[in-house]
């Protein structure tokens, strides 16, 4: 049976319909660890902590709620970069997708911990049986786990930024350069997230200095597929040559 090849979406449809999902990825992110948990989160305080989480509980469940349309916008845009990159290596376009999938199974599992301090520090009669500082310092210790959930999550991102950045760099219908900021983004996150787990005393040092490589990388590579796309004669070349 022929294949109707006018039929087929072009790979720069994909490619702006990525671009929009990975800028409210970083947008959404962005909000929730930023805005809602840099603002009520004191380090090293839980009572404080505890009362800028009731002080405004819709707000911290919103950054939550965001960080959930995140996490929804991931799944889309892994099958995008696979589609994307599957003509210059599918085994590993679909392995880093793999990781990336694994990633954010981590991350959404992860939300479970930020949602814990509500609990805790809400009126619920069974709560009596601990004092309010139990409570506070529970809730306190929920949003460090965090932290290191979504740390763990990070080295599996970081592994998929390296797959991809090394399929744009061979691909050739998207700059080299898009591929080798993907590349520094990866090895970024990956050393970020073991020296939060290995040295935490080094991981301080290096926060956010660390991350500033893995934003200038992703806000690039959303940008570019938003508004420049594929070569669409380099992409078909490829796919000829592949099939």
């Amino acid at each position: 049976m022929s294949v109707n090849r006018s039929a087929e979406i072009s790979p720069r449809v994909y490619a702006r319909v990525g671009g929009v999902l990975y800028l409210i990825i970083i947008i959404a992110g962005a909000t929730g660890e930023v805005f809602v948990r840099g603002s009520s989160v004191v380090s090293g305080n839980a009572a404080s902590t505890a009362h800028n989480i009731m002080a405004s509980p819709s707000l911290w469940r919103a950054g939550i709620a965001g960080d959930l349309v995140m996490h929804v916008c991931d799944v889309p845009l892994m099958v995008i970069f696979y589609v994307l990159l599957r003509p210059v290596n599918g085994n590993l376009a679909l392995l880093a997708l793999l990781f990336n999938l694994t990633q954010t199974a981590v991350l959404v599992a992860n939300k479970l911990n930020l949602l814990l301090p509500i609990f805790l520090l809400g009126d619920a009669e069974y709560l009596k049986a601990f004092t309010a500082e139990q409570l506070q310092a529970l809730s306190y210790v929920s949003l460090r786990t965090h932290d290191s959930g979504f740390a763990v999550g990070l080295v599996f991102f970081g592994a998929a930024c390296l797959m991809v950045g090394y399929l744009i760099i061979r691909s050739g219908y998207l700059p080299r350069t898009l591929g080798v900021l993907m590349q520094i983004a990866g090895v970024c996150y990956i050393t970020n997230s073991f020296a939060l787990i290995v040295w935490p005393s080094l991981a301080a040092q290096l926060f956010p200095f660390i991350l500033l490589p893995p934003f200038v990388a992703e806000l690039s590579m959303a940008l570019w597929l938003l508004v420049k796309g594929v070569d669409l004669a380099k992409w078909k070349s490829r796919v000829e040559g592949v099939i």
